[in-house]
């Protein structure tokens, strides 16, 4: 069991954000990751369709033998995280309570923003979760459906992004505010013109680093350290030519070796 490779799943590009913090934290672990980049974006679909979407993801890594599962997206995680934990025969983690963890430790205002989709910040899952943790916390959302085809066109530092990133997130800037959630996977490939945005003195989450770390965790406790040499797939479900080109600027030295189209 030990062995066996994580499957790490998003809709899109935004997930390698959390496989590459994976890779860094455990670089001795197999990885298999999957984009569903053909149906991208999920954030502004119904939560049914998101669902049914999200259980495809997970029979295909299921089908890959995998010994655990990282929902490395948060519309998925806030809209249906329980139910595809149901499905899976090996744990599922998601990506918002790590961030929310995170966070809470790293505010000294006790207010936190949150952007995301739509979805996820229709959910109120943020504010669920931060509440849980700190019941006083003062939380503020906002969705941004526009960084997700930004960040999956591989435009982050292209005008657009910053037109977009002052059109959101400017009335952050004097909200209170000092911490700020970066509830998509996709956003960080968007963090210089958000920081921009909102100003050095708020401090940017994303759940990739947080995500790694729980995973870490639970690997230890369970005793499912990978004790062969590590290998790395990577799929998608569209065009595997420019999200190889994205993949490979992002990881860095975590290079793609190889990078598959399957078909759900």
């Amino acid at each position: 069991m030990k062995n066996k490779p994580i499957g790490i799943f998003d809709s899109g590009v935004g997930g390698l954000t959390v496989a590459k913090a994976i890779l860094e934290l455990l670089p001795n672990e197999s990885v298999i990751y999957i984009g569903d980049t053909a149906r991208i974006p999920y954030g502004t679909r119904g939560r049914d369709v998101i669902t049914s979407f999200a259980t495809e993801l997970v029979e295909f890594l299921l089908k890959k033998d995998v010994k655990y599962l990282v929902a490395a997206c948060n519309t998925i995680s806030a809209t249906c995280l329980e139910e595809i934990q149901k499905l899976s025969p090996v744990p599922i983690l998601g990506v918002i309570k790590p961030a929310a963890k995170e966070a809470i430790k790293t505010t000294k205002s006790g207010k936190i923003g949150v952007i995301g989709t739509r979805a996820t910040i229709g959910s109120k899952i943020y504010e669920k979760e931060l509440k849980i943790l700190s019941p006083d916390v003062e939380v503020t959302t906002k969705a941004c459906p526009m960084f997700v085809p930004i960040a999956e066109e591989a435009l982050g530092r292209h005008e657009i992004a910053k037109t977009m990133a002052y059109e959101y997130l400017t009335e952050f800037k004097d909200s209170g505010i000092d911490t700020l959630i970066l509830g998509c996977t996709h956003y960080p490939l968007l963090r210089e013109v958000i920081q921009e945005a909102v100003g050095n003195e708020i401090t940017l989450i994303d759940s990739a680093s947080p995500t790694a770390r729980l995973l870490n965790e639970e690997l230890e406790k369970n005793n499912l350290f990978n004790e062969r040499s590590a290998e790395r797939k990577f799929y998608v479900t569209d065009a595997p030519e420019r999200v190889y080109q994205i993949a490979d600027v992002f990881l860095g030295k975590h290079v793609v070796p190889t990078l598959e189209k399957v078909t759900l």
